[in-house]
Formats: structure tokens, C-alpha cells, sequence
């Protein structure tokens, strides 16, 4: 093969800046391949979700906490305490806190309105150490009007047991608020509730070990059994050992001493997991509002649907009828006239819905018959009747 001839430096460059022929093919091979293996993956999941989104890890839950106290520093719109008042409550516990005070308010005539007895209310995260704060919920307890501008005194609060967890104090934050006048008042929000941000600090902390535990359980929030086995397989796989197993529909338990003892580190691991939960076929109705909600699950055996509404109107149009001018035996009377229409819609037609339809579709033919969320409920119930939806129906 000879060497080719150039008759210029300029085209000798160009041609060795130019790939031979082969390399160009084998390149759009290459691009052709990645391309094919590219549409041949599956695509992602499109409901994947992590497994502390669906499931709880028995013992790590919070506790709830209620508390009764006072609040002071209100501008007037507090409870009414005076002798004969609806606030008898109120002023005992204002008496009782001015003696512990050192302070003797028995005999004294208590007319301030600036006080309010209410109920606190937190939740203690888990795991919270003595000295952590929470945020605490205020609500009035008494006829105040509104807890803006107010303090909250220290109020211990009590768990289920009956023991002090947090003590609450702060100033309170009020998102709503009121005013009135001689003849118009404006109310928005609730301003007879209200927040402290880390407003509690935690005095007692519930023991709980969970190193010490040698299994621990998964609680998913919506038990099923195809969701608890996927759950197991992806945490086995991702461990490499066998650690995890499927109890029952709404339980999955982890051995914390096949995954190396450390429970924390384990946790840790599975709950970011991803899982594809499986939905059940479910049609939940909301009969108060109209709401309809539809898994993807839900199908349709073949049925025929067909939607109208009759409506008759009557219309009373009475006339007067008068004798002739002059006239000395007519007499003035009413005449009745009444105008019978029925209205019957027409182009509302049978509309038949093959097998095995998907959800999609199936709204897309019922929307097609012009049909309301109220009429649609009802044929849905008389789908269901007829046996050809294939899913559960919840009224609520």
C-alpha cells in the first residue's frame, strides 16, 4: 500500500488530525452499545421510600406530658377571679401560689384580670437527658380572651405515671388575635393558644437501654405482608447476613447479636434503607365532603355505566282576569297557570369499561359521563355491589 501524496503542509495536519475510518465506527459501536444498555436498565421505582418513613423501631417513641398552670401578664383579657366570678379555679390557684410566695391573699378581694389558669402540654423526644429543653404547648383553660403578652410561671409536667419530667416557664407566642368594637370585632387564629420555643427543660429522663436489647423490632404504620418481607430481604442483603425476618404482617424483627451487637450502628444502617412499599386496593370515600381517593391497585372488571339526572320544574305563573270596561256582572278574577317542564339529560350515555382497567382510566371514563364526585361515589358503591371492582371501598 503506498503512503498517500500531499501536495501542501496544510492538508498532511488535517489529515492526521482526521481518525481513520475504522476508529469511527468502532466509536458509534461503542456509543450504539451504551445507548441499548441504557434503555435495557429498569427505570426507578417511582414510590421508593426510606424505611424509617414506614416503619416505627419499637421503644424509640416519644411520651407525651400535661401540666396545669398559671399565666400572668396579660392585658386585661385574662380570667375573671373576683368573689362570684366564673373563674373559681383560677383564683385558688392564684391564692395558693401568692402563700407558697409567702404571701397571704386569702381575705383579700382579688379583682386583677390579668391572670389565666391553663393547660401545658410536650412531648418528650426520646433518649432526652436531664438538662435538654422541649417545646411546650399553652391552651387557656378559663374564659380569658386571648394569652397574648403573657408569661407562663413554672408548671411541673407529669407523664402517664404520675412523675415530673419537665418544668415549663417562658413567655408565651400567640399567632392569632382579636379586637372588637361598639359593632364589629375581628378574630383570627386562636389567640387563646399559644407556644413557648424550648420552653421546658427536662428533669427526669426515661431509662431505656437500647444496647442492652437482643432484638428490636420494626412496627410498620401500614401492615402488610408483601411491605414486612421486602423490608427483611433488602436489610439482609445489605448487611450480607442473615438479620432480619419477617413476624408478621406488621412486625419485622432485627437479631442486633447476628448484626455485629452494636444496636445504634444497626439502626443506623437499615433506616435509610430504600423499599418500595406495596399498596393494597383500596377506595376510601369521604361521604361529609365528597372526597375520593383511589390506590393504583384498583381495578375493574367489565361493566357497562350509565349516569343521568331527571329534573321537573313547575312554575306558578298566575294571571289576573278583568271584566270588559263598564262591564256590570264580570268580576275580577285569578287564573292559574302552571308550567310543567322535565328535563331529562340526554346525552349522558352508557359508557362500557373493559377489564382490568387502571385507575387512570377509570376516572377518565367517569369523567367522561360528566360525572360529579357526589354521583361518583354512588356509582362506585354500585360497582362494587355488582362484584367488578376489584378493590376495598372505606366510607367516612
Amino acid at each position: 500500500m503506498t503512503a498517500p501524496v500531499f501536495t501542501s503542509l496544510r492538508q498532511a495536519r488535517r489529515a492526521a488530525a482526521r481518525p481513520p475510518k475504522a476508529v469511527c465506527r468502532s466509536l458509534r459501536a461503542f456509543l450504539a452499545l451504551v445507548l441499548a444498555l441504557a434503555l435495557a436498565l429498569p427505570a426507578p421505582a417511582q414510590a421508593v421510600s426510606r424505611i424509617k418513613d414506614i416503619a416505627d423501631f419499637q421503644g424509640v417513641r416519644e411520651n407525651q406530658l400535661v401540666g396545669y398552670g398559671l399565666v400572668v401578664g396579660l392585658n386585661g383579657t385574662g380570667d375573671e377571679v373576683k368573689d362570684g366570678g366564673k373563674g373559681v379555679f383560677t383564683r385558688e390557684s392564684l391564692i395558693g401560689m401568692l402563700e407558697r410566695l409567702g404571701v397571704n391573699a386569702r381575705d383579700a378581694d382579688l379583682e386583677t384580670n390579668n391572670v389565666a389558669a391553663v393547660m401545658v402540654t410536650a412531648n418528650l423526644p426520646p433518649f432526652s437527658r436531664q438538662g435538654s429543653e422541649v417545646d411546650v404547648t399553652v391552651s387557656s383553660l378559663g374564659d380569658a380572651t386571648s394569652l397574648q403578652g403573657g408569661t407562663l410561671l413554672v408548671t411541673p409536667m407529669l407523664g402517664a405515671d404520675g412523675e415530673v419530667y419537665v418544668v415549663a416557664q417562658g413567655q408565651i407566642t400567640v399567632s392569632g388575635f382579636s379586637a372588637a368594637g361598639a359593632a364589629e370585632s375581628v378574630l383570627r387564629g386562636v389567640p387563646t393558644s399559644g407556644r413557648i420555643a424550648r420552653g421546658g427543660i427536662v428533669e427526669r429522663e426515661v431509662p431505656f437501654d437500647i444496647q442492652a436489647l437482643p432484638q428490636i423490632d420494626l412496627s410498620l404504620r401500614n401492615p402488610d405482608f408483601t411491605t414486612a418481607q421486602r423490608i427483611a430481604a433488602v436489610i439482609n442483603e445489605s448487611t450480607g447476613r442473615p438479620v432480619a425476618y419477617a413476624k408478621d404482617s406488621g412486625t419485622v424483627v432485627l437479631d442486633v447479636g447476628a448484626g455485629g451487637g452494636d444496636a445504634a450502628a444497626l439502626l443506623a444502617e437499615v433506616e435509610n434503607l430504600p423499599i418500595e412499599p406495596d399498596l393494597p386496593a383500596r377506595v376510601v370515600i369521604d361521604e361529609t365532603t365528597g372526597v375520593i381517593v383511589m390506590g393504583e391497585n384498583v381495578r375493574i372488571s367489565k361493566v357497562a355505566v350509565a349516569q343521568g339526572n331527571l329534573t321537573i320544574r313547575i312554575t306558578e305563573t298566575p294571571q289576573v282576569s278583568q271584566p270588559n270596561p263598564f262591564s256590570n256582572t264580570g268580576v275580577t278574577v285569578v287564573v292559574p297557570r302552571t308550567n310543567v317542564q322535565v328535563e331529562e339529560d340526554a346525552d349522558r350515555k352508557l359508557a362500557v369499561l373493559e377489564p382490568g382497567i387502571t385507575l387512570e382510566e377509570l376516572v377518565a371514563g367517569l369523567n367522561s359521563l360528566g360525572v360529579s364526585p357526589r354521583d361518583m361515589i354512588s356509582i362506585l358503591q354500585t360497582i362494587k355491589t355488582a362484584g367488578a371492582l376489584q378493590a376495598d371501598i372505606m366510607v367516612q
